[in-house]
């Protein structure tokens, strides 16, 4: 992700839509109590036809293919023999009651925020949604949190400032469903706005101790910490100690941006409504290509979209052109491929289907609905000519997002190198029993599937899974090849011993200490009692128990129809390294240090495969 500063940008369209709600808590509020009394008409106004857009990057490439806010000649949408009027629509409220009105058969707002909205436009069977597009994935929303908050498990018991009805719902439902952690478990407050206000989650944050983490958009992140990877210092707008938490840099199917359209509209002009989603991702393509034009050598002609982006969301959104750019690198594109999955593809995660549950089950559990009314899928014919002969960029077929033996060695340089804790986002574990090689998903099919669940919607993240060793059996071959060269002196009686090594204390519960001299050779020359031969021995377990873990994942994935992709779950051995009980005294506390470990962990971009769209 490139990270832009651009002072009082807004992510999505529940800015205004929130100024209705006043103090009340989300979950005190129906959604239909927001949109109020109201009949549905027919939409009647088609010429031109009214498409409302908000202010997120993804809707550049809408203005592109438009041309600006009425369709003009030449461009995309043109082309198509469309006629649109984009209106602005920050309000999503709004949007809804125009939407039943029939004064636009259009709602746009993310997948979460539509699903709040799902039984107001589902009781009434002409207006209920048809979800015609997934434009985006946001890489530019975050959980900016204190100093004392490590990693999402941290959570609980916590206190997080987020906007009403806003798009940080859905993603703190996700944040709380990848650590396990329900609503109960923490303590929200409610903010008004979104950003650029004293009432938003970053100004309470700042002025508030008692708010322990906040969601924010970028600019409003890099005021808090400096930055995604930075810390705050407390200089100029920082908060001292405040971090990143989480990303939708790396959380990055999460927030999902839609185009939803009136049931009715979609039956009686689906060719319409073909050419209006094939134009806007032949748009995507053209977009993305300016975009790399633009960041290697120039382009005038991407320049001049920044321009209308500026004029349509007005200066005090976007001051400078680079910041309409930041807007753009600050989404990914679905594309056409990411559409295809999105709606077609079997045991996607991050599917339609799954989107779908999810958002009901929050508009339902959070109080915004009472009834489950459900949307529908896009019901378009992806191998049409209007697509397949139209788009460039139609290849379909999964590749492997991450380079293994990059993410395997920058893992394993981090474990050694103590900086794994930093660039963790969550971490979870199972155990095993001595002698286990085998994990079947009878036993731990639950944990099988939370790292399934977990690698799909942390798309940009690894799954390390982790080997431990008990360190057991190497104390006690060091102990015996200390005493048996003299070099190790042990006084005290069994249970209560102390030792030495060359005069000077060893503790064998040091475990740093301890391998850093089975390494020097400090206890090498006694031939049946070789620590490091047994600790190389305990290395050479936990790396094949770990790849015994992934291999059983992988096979539980396939089994459930699960897509899965492997090169994003990476197995590592540990070893004795980082035992739970550094020298356990009976088999309970060394069965603690046999575990495996699953850390999602941030990773250098260089260790990901580029791709047009993220699918």
């Amino acid at each position: 992700m490139k990270t832009q500063c651009w002072p009082h940008l807004f992510r999505i369209s529940a800015v205004a839509m929130t100024m209705a709600l006043g103090p009340l808590t989300a979950q005190e509020t129906r959604f239909a109590d927001l949109v109020g009394p109201g009949a549905v008409g027919a939409v009647t106004q088609t010429a031109p036809l009214q498409v409302p857009v908000i202010t997120w990057g993804g809707d550049v490439a809408t203005f592109h293919a438009n041309g600006g806010l009425t369709t003009q000649p030449g461009t995309i949408f043109h082309k198509q023999g469309l006629n649109l009027r984009l209106a602005p629509a920050d309000d999503f409220v709004q949007q809804v009651r125009d939407y039943r009105a029939g004064k636009t058969p259009f709602l746009r707002g993310t997948f979460h925020m539509v699903g709040l909205a799902s039984e107001v436009i589902g009781s009434d069977p002409r207006t209920k949604g048809v979800v015609i597009l997934q434009m985006t994935w946001s890489a530019g929303d975050h959980l900016v949190a204190r100093e004392a908050l490590r990693t999402l498990g941290d959570l609980k018991g916590k206190t997080v400032a987020l906007q009403q009805c806003g798009p940080h719902v859905g993603m703190l439902d996700d944040v709380l469903k990848s650590a396990q952690l329900t609503w109960n478990d923490i303590r929200v407050v409610w903010a008004k706005d979104l950003s650029a206000s004293p009432d938003s989650p970053p100004e309470l944050f700042r002025k508030r101790g008692d708010i322990d983490a906040c969601f924010a958009i970028t600019p409003d992140m890099v005021g808090l910490c400096g930055g995604l990877t930075s810390v705050g210092t407390g200089a100029e707008t920082t908060v001292k100690g405040a971090r990143v938490l989480v990303s939708t840099a790396q959380l990055s199917r999460s927030i999902a941006d839609v185009y939803v359209c009136r049931k009715d509209f979609y039956d009686a002009n689906k060719e319409l409504v073909t050419r209006f989603v094939a134009g806007y991702l032949k748009a995507c393509e053209e977009v993305l290509d300016l975009k790399k034009q633009y960041e290697t050598s120039g382009s005038a002609p991407y320049k001049a979209l920044l321009q209308i982006t500026q004029n349509i969301y007005g200066q005090k959104t976007i001051p400078v052109l680079e910041d309409a750019h930041g807007l753009v690198a600050d989404c990914t594109f679905a594309g056409y491929p990411g559409n295809v999955a999105f709606f077609l593809e079997q045991g996607n995660l991050t599917g339609f289907e799954a989107f779908q549950k999810s958002a009901l089950d929050l508009a339902v559990n959070r109080g915004y609905a009472r009834e489950r009314m459900g949307l529908f899928p896009s019901g378009l014919d992806y191998k049409s000519p209007l697509f397949l002969s139209y788009l460039s960029k139609t290849q379909i077929e999964r590749g492997e997002r991450f380079r293994a033996e990059a993410v395997r060695s920058e893992i394993e340089q981090l474990s050694a190198g103590g900086a794994l804790d930093e660039r963790t986002i969550l971490s979870f574990t199972i155990n095993f029993e001595p002698n286990q090689t085998e994990f079947s998903a009878v036993q731990y099919g639950a944990e099988f599937q939370r790292v399934v669940e977990t690698a799909a919607r942390f798309g940009n993240a690894v799954v390390a899974v982790r080997g431990h060793a008990d360190p057991t059996k190497t104390l006690l071959d060091l102990v015996k090849a200390g005493l048996a060269r003299g070099v190790l002196k042990r006084v005290g009686s069994q249970g209560n011993y102390s030792y030495s090594l060359n005069g000077k204390a060893l503790d064998l519960g040091g475990t740093a200490e301890l391998t850093r001299l089975i390494e020097s050779g400090a206890f090498d020359g006694v031939p049946d009692s070789n620590p490091r031969e047994t600790m190389q021995a305990a290395l050479n377990l936990s790396r094949s128990r770990a790849e015994a873990v992934l291999d059983s994942i992988v096979e539980y994935a396939k089994s459930k129809g699960l897509t899965i992709d492997k090169t994003q779950i990476q197995p590592v051995g540990v070893g004795i390294r980082e035992p739970f009980v550094a020298k356990p005294s009976n088999m309970d506390e060394a069965k603690k240090n046999m575990r495996v470990e699953f850390r999602i962990v941030r990773v250098a971009a260089e260790a990901t495969t580029q791709s047009d769209f993220d699918f």
